[in-house]
């Protein structure tokens, strides 16, 4: 493989932190791939998308970027950066020109889940504890989900309003992992935006925390999307 295309960048979703792509680094990192991990405030998808080409730009070569949840938005348009050569959805949300992650939830499926997100508190959104595992992180140990819940990161409003202007999945290689027990983003729209980006797709059981909960199975989609791409 080229060196050169070994290069991984994973960004997070909203709610949480960088540290839940940890079981996902170590696998990566183990099979020699270099990862490096955005620590993206969520207060905006402007200051979101400009914390990641921060480190995009300190890459040594072409980038797989990868995106959970949010993280997808992110990726949407941070994509653009000349050192990213494919793009990997894991249960992401994938907007199209002129979308945001509000114009994406707007019109949930008849009978889909609610995200038991609470009212807006200066500006920021978080999950109702109570309700955070099993709308979350349904397939994680007790103990691990009630962790999440009480370190919640609050979720900016203007990072959900904020829209994609140039969706990098029209231009780049993309892939998506489908966490097919999701009650955050129904797994009938993971599957719509993969198939509109054109992505590779797979499906693997998991929650939202897929990348938690299932880090063999998402750590070999982005071996995947390295190897098409050296």
């Amino acid at each position: 493989m080229n060196q050169n295309a070994n290069n991984v960048v994973l960004v997070h979703g909203g709610f949480v932190d960088g540290s839940g792509w940890h079981q996902v680094y170590d696998l990566l990192t183990q099979d020699g791939h270099q990862v490096s991990i955005v620590q993206n405030p969520t207060f905006s998808l402007a200051g979101d998308v400009e914390a990641t080409r921060q480190v995009l730009d300190a890459q040594d070569g072409p980038v797989v970027l990868v995106g959970h949840s949010y993280g997808g938005a992110v990726i949407s348009e941070a994509g653009n950066h000349d050192q990213v050569a494919a793009l990997v959805y894991i249960a992401a949300f994938a907007p199209d020109e002129g979308e945001s992650v509000n114009t994406l939830i707007a019109d949930p499926p008849p009978g889909a889940p609610v995200p038991p997100i609470l009212p807006p508190r200066d500006g920021f959104l978080l999950l109702d504890r109570e309700k955070f595992a099993a709308s979350f992180a349904g397939d994680l140990p007790a103990p691990q989900a009630a962790f999440m819940a009480d370190s919640q990161v609050p979720w900016g409003v203007d990072a959900l309003a904020g829209a994609v202007s140039k969706p990098a999945w029209r231009a780049k290689p993309s892939w998506y992992l489908v966490a097919t027990d999701d009650r955050m983003i129904p797994p009938p729209a993971q599957r719509a935006m993969a198939e509109r980006a054109g992505a590779t797709t797979v499906e693997t059981p998991g929650s939202h925390a897929v990348y938690v909960s299932q880090p063999a199975a998402v750590a070999d989609l982005i071996k995947k999307a390295i190897q098409a791409s050296a």
